[in-house]
């Protein structure tokens, strides 16, 4: 019915370590570039554009990082979600356990499913 929120919560982490993965390739790209032991203004114009593309690399790994946040903070609404649809349910069964006559007034949502976000219920 709903995404699998443990496969979504590691591909926030996969996206994580990609942006550190991204990170280091940054750093490894303008170290090796200034450790060449070049020198003049090719190498001058070689290690400007290694930066420049380091930077491009970094800002990647951060949009990275903020994909990664976006999608937990999702979750995090998901599960609350879930967890008031849960709450509701038990709710509805123990009122229709204590007033088996309001079963034929009451017709359900299906179980998990978010109409019960919208149902209102006595004492809830």
């Amino acid at each position: 019915m709903y995404g699998d929120t443990d496969v979504m919560r590691r591909r926030a982490a996969q996206l994580r370590e990609q942006g550190v993965d991204i990170r280091a390739l940054a750093d490894r790209l303008v170290a090796q570039t200034e450790g060449i032991g070049w020198t003049g203004r090719a190498a001058e114009s070689l290690s400007e554009r290694m930066r420049e593309r380091a930077t491009h690399l970094r800002d990647v790994a951060a949009r990275h990082d903020g994909a990664a946040e976006s999608l937990e903070a999702h979750l995090h609404e998901v599960d609350r979600l879930k967890d008031g649809i849960a709450a509701t349910e038990r709710k509805a069964d123990v009122l229709l356990a204590e007033t088996p006559s309001g079963r034929g007034a009451f017709t359900p949502p299906p179980p998990g499913h978010k109409d019960w976000l919208a149902v209102e219920l006595p004492g809830l």
